[in-house]
Order: C-alpha cells, then sequence, then structure tokens
C-alpha cells in the first residue's frame, strides 16, 4: 500500500518566528516545551503545517499497510489549550496520570491549559515513555 499523503507535513517555516508571535504567557509555555521534547528526542523542532512544533522523524507502517511520516513529540498552542502529540502512545492511567496535575487526555494527546497546571518533571517522564514505546515497535 502506497503511504498516505497527509494534509499537515513537516514544513521549512521558521519555529522561532512562529514562537514571537505567540503572546508572552503562552511563549514561555512553548519554549519551555522546546526545551523538554529536545532533550527527550533528542531532535532540533520544525514546523509541522502552521501550528505544530514536531520533534523527530518515524516511519510509521502499520498492520493494514499504510505507511506515513511524522514526528516522534510535538506540540501546539491551540487557542483553548497546549496540545502535546506522543506518538507513542504512553500509558496515562493511573499513578502518572495522577502526578501529572491539571490536563485531559486524548488518543496520542495530553491537553493542557498552562504548563504551570502540570508537573514539568512528570510530563518529561511521559514523553520519554512514549519515545521508547515507539522506538520498540520498529
Amino acid at each position: 500500500m502506497a503511504k498516505a499523503e497527509l494534509k499537515t507535513k513537516a514544513t521549512k517555516g521558521s519555529v522561532s518566528k512562529f514562537l514571537e508571535a505567540l503572546e508572552p504567557e503562552r511563549r514561555k509555555d512553548c519554549e519551555a516545551l522546546v526545551r523538554l521534547l529536545s532533550r527527550v528526542t533528542k531532535a532540533e523542532p520544525k514546523m509541522w503545517g502552521t501550528s505544530i512544533v514536531g520533534f523527530g522523524d518515524h516511519h510509521y507502517k502499520y498492520e493494514s499497510g499504510r505507511e506515513l511520516d511524522w514526528f516522534v513529540a510535538g506540540f501546539s498552542p491551540r487557542k483553548k489549550d497546549l496540545t502535546l502529540y506522543l506518538m507513542g502512545r504512553p500509558e496515562l492511567d493511573g499513578d502518572l496520570s495522577a502526578r501529572l496535575g491539571k490536563h485531559s487526555t486524548g488518543k496520542g494527546c495530553i491537553y493542557m491549559k498552562r504548563l504551570s497546571d502540570v508537573n514539568v518533571d512528570v510530563l518529561e517522564e511521559i514523553a520519554r515513555q512514549s519515545a521508547r514505546n515507539l522506538k520498540a515497535r520498529t
């Protein structure tokens, strides 16, 4: 099966310019996420589409045969929440979730109003678990 054609792709957009356009509090949170996800993935940030900052590259091949290229981890400062994309689908039940702080989750995503709502050390632990999970699948 051929690679899936995604609307959102890696671009040559400037992460710095993207972050500079954010209001100061949101920019501060996003700059902290850049440092955290750079440490976890050991990758430089790059823009994906117009509003996602992604780290690392991963070629996904699903059991169905579908293939696509995507990032290992990323985030987007959406209007309502900071959205963290963790492609390794970490286990967010029980202890980790309780220790993380005020957040909600979706399929592979963590949503938070601001970074100060969560325990950043636990967030990094979750991001590391996600990256390990993804690496183990390949």
